[in-house]
């Protein structure tokens, strides 16, 4: 039998029985529609989560070290020029909290200290203005950059309105030199993100010379485990911390381990929805063999017919098999469009979930991979449960077949 024939005798067995065969596939379809929503989900949450954390630099390195003493600038200044095989630039970083107000707003705000390197460590994104300069840096001056979300909170506009205005903090009057887009390192809730120069922040608001943390850009193509081991080795040579103290006295923390896991977690969390939704699959599959063995029973004697005129066993059998491919492969595609439709759906509620900001959306992700996963395990399906049905009707004797009434 030629590939076209097949195709129109399976097309038209099929659509003999339309309402029966949707039926059929009904379990499929549920199956695939969990898998694909799950899965375009957790991408979208993977996604949203590295944005909201900050994530996007893979070459990120977050450094805190405590020992009898906290860190200072001196420290980091060191480990910038010992360490300078291994980063591209450290820089200091102090957080504290402050009231930030214009004329007619005011809220609180989290203050970041930094150097103005912060803006390429942390993959900054401006969106107004510009970020401080070394000489503003160095001279300490009373300039800041705030988030989108403060612009419209504390001068009620477009970011653009804040650019060049005067913001109020710690009892000082600041200069918004530029606005950054809300995200990684802002604040939370109706908390504001303000960043500074590190030296105006210790000398007018802090008081301090301690800084709370570091930021290191690696070198590019450098070995993040290893960057981090020799990290953590000069940290306790320079802070003198004894091995059995290192543990609690040192965090390091790369963005490529955060990153790991966080695919772990995830992968693990969609491996049991997988799971659960097989359950799903296998029924749906119980039910496609039922109905073939139905039609099996229904066409003896087209089958005896067939056979009569020539028709070979493999053709009996491809026949078969093509239908309940075809059924599957059509619960597939259904499974995949209610799938996605339903991940979006459901994004508004994982964004809640996960307690992302009006500013950070959910949005599925599915890639052709999963795609092509969902085909082939449509295939696999159709095949598996397809084969015996398939076999028993090319098995059937042509003379017995006829008589069959």
């Amino acid at each position: 039998m030629r590939a076209g024939d097949l195709v129109q005798e399976t097309i038209s067995a099929l659509d003999a029985n339309r309402a029966r065969s949707l039926l059929t596939v009904l379990g499929v379809v549920i199956g695939i529609a969990a898998v694909i929503a799950m899965t375009a989900l957790i991408g979208g949450v993977k996604a949203g989560l590295m944005d909201e954390m900050g994530m996007s630099q893979a070459r990120l390195v977050e450094i805190y070290c405590f020992y009898n003493r906290e860190m200072t600038v001196d420290d980091v200044s060191a480990m910038q020029s010992e360490l300078g095989v291994s980063y591209e630039v450290v820089v200091p970083v102090m957080i504290g909290s402050a009231d930030a107000a214009s004329a007619t707003e005011k809220a609180s705000a989290m203050v970041t200290g930094t150097y103005p390197a912060y803006e390429a460590v942390m993959g900054i994104n401006m969106l107004q203005g510009r970020f401080f300069s070394e000489e503003e840096s160095n001279a300490g001056e009373l300039v800041a950059v705030i988030d989108q979300a403060g612009a419209k909170k504390l001068f009620g506009g477009e970011s653009a309105n804040a650019v060049g205005k005067s913001m109020r903090i710690g009892g000082l009057d600041f200069q918004v030199v530029g606005v950054v887009e809300s995200g990684a390192g802002s604040g939370y809730g109706d908390t504001l993100s303000v960043y500074m120069p590190l030296r105006t922040c210790q000398q007018r608001i802090s008081g301090s010379n301690v800084v709370g943390e570091a930021l290191g850009l690696a070198a590019e193509g450098a070995d993040m485990d290893k960057v981090a081991s020799t990290t953590r080795e000069w940290l306790a040579k320079r802070f003198g911390i004894p091995e059995s103290d290192q543990e609690d006295a040192i965090y390091i923390t790369t963005m490529q381990s955060l990153r790991e896991q966080l695919d772990t977690l995830l992968g693990s969390f969609q491996l049991l929805m997988t799971a659960v939704a097989s359950i799903s699959l296998l029924v749906g599959g119980i039910g496609i063999m039922n109905m073939m063995l139905t039609n099996v029973t229904e066409r003896i004697r087209e089958i005896g017919l067939r056979k009569a005129l020539g028709a070979r066993r493999s053709d009996i059998t491809r026949q078969f098999l093509l239908e309940s491919v075809c059924l599957t492969l059509a619960g597939g595609v259904l499974g995949i469009l209610l799938g996605f439709a339903g991940a979006f759906a459901l994004a508004g509620l994982a964004g809640s979930a996960f307690g992302m900001d009006g500013n950070t959306s959910i949005t599925p992700v599915i890639g052709i991979d999963s795609v092509l996963l969902v085909a082939g395990i449509c295939v696999a399906i159709g095949v598996v449960f397809g084969y015996y049905p398939a076999r028993r009707a090319a098995r059937l004797d042509p003379v017995e077949s006829l008589h069959y009434q």
